[in-house]
């Protein structure tokens, strides 16, 4: 077997409504699929080549904090930072700066991880 790519990543989540809401309206991101009946399903949010999925009601869709991370690359870190704290978003791991990006990890509203990335620019060598 030969794996190719990431099909997807998807997160458990306790309230549909509220997660897509969060990830909607807090995020930004713009739902591509959903397979949603009532406050049960799946609703994919296509990212470049990635997709990242909520799900709520099926046995495997069960939020797991301090499972997964996802980490969503941003044109502007300050900005993303700023909107986060505005909104009240609880920061697990405060900004910081690595020798190649900028990062703050913080939580959906069921303990999903995420990571807010900005990638530096290369430099050359």
């Amino acid at each position: 077997m030969k794996i190719i790519e990431i099909a997807f990543s998807v997160y458990g989540v306790t309230d549909l409504k509220r997660s897509r809401q969060f990830y909607e309206e807090m995020l930004g991101l713009k739902a591509t699929k959903t397979y949603v009946k009532g406050d049960l399903g799946m609703v994919e949010y296509d990212i470049g080549t990635g997709t990242l999925s909520i799900g709520a009601g099926a046995p495997l869709f069960k939020p797991a904090a301090g499972g997964g991370v996802v980490a969503l690359e941003v044109e502007e870190f300050d900005a993303a930072v700023r909107r986060l704290r505005e909104h009240g978003v609880k920061f697990l791991a405060e900004p910081h700066e690595t020798p190649v990006c900028h990062l703050v990890t913080i939580a959906d509203p069921d303990g999903n991880l995420l990571i807010i990335h900005k990638r530096k620019l290369a430099t050359p060598a």
